[in-house]
């Protein structure tokens, strides 16, 4: 079964409508933990501020349940937001802790001539190493953006690809069973949809 989770975020129905174009069964959608009972993957989508967004994963008491899956094995797609979620902390209109799955944090884009934050719109990414989230997605692909912050991990080899914005940002993650997607595949056209076909034929 696959868990997509669920806390109010914007993009759930356009992420559930790729994964049922590909033809992904036994989704479930999971708003309370024993949605994520059986769970062998997990996709958790966002949009939003970081900050909001764990308050309400902490109110429908899921953090611990997500931690417990991925410390256990289970594949974890974070999409944007729920890419960001996976490290430390963000300093987004505040101070708040992440999951604290991956070393490193979460910043907003510096003021650069020239470069508008938010960070909108279709970007090339630069592929750093290989990942099976990437299998058979063209080198120098281009996805579809949408954020003001972004991720720093602390250890390089988790960094799978990147974008350069005016910096050079992480745009792919992966930690062993924990991948991650700066960008949205849901409105990335055949780029995005590979990735989650990728994603959806992952052995759990």
């Amino acid at each position: 079964m696959l868990a997509v989770i669920d806390y109010g975020a914007g993009n759930l129905r356009s992420v559930l409508h790729a994964l049922n174009y590909l033809g992904a069964d036994s989704i479930r959608v999971a708003r309370e933990p024993r949605d994520l009972q059986g769970a062998r993957k997990i996709i958790l989508p966002g949009v939003g501020a970081f900050g909001a967004g764990m308050r309400k994963l902490e109110e429908q008491q899921l953090i611990r349940p997500i931690k417990d899956l991925v410390c256990s094995g289970k594949p974890y797609l974070g999409i944007c937001l729920g890419m960001q979620f996976l490290f430390e902390r963000s300093d987004e209109m505040g101070d708040f802790p992440g999951l604290g799955l991956l070393p490193g944090y979460v910043t907003r884009f510096p003021d650069l001539a020239g470069f508008k934050v938010p960070h909108m719109g279709w970007n090339q990414l630069s592929v750093q190493r290989l990942s099976p989230l990437l299998q058979d997605v063209l080198a120098d692909s281009f996805a579809y953006f949408v954020h003001s912050y972004y991720c720093v991990p602390t250890s390089e080899a988790d960094i799978v690809a990147t974008v350069d914005y005016g910096i050079q940002f992480t745009a792919v993650i992966q930690h062993e069973n924990i991948f991650g997607v700066q960008f949205h595949p849901e409105k990335s056209q055949r780029t995005g949809l590979q990735i989650l076909k990728n994603f959806l034929e992952l052995q759990a």
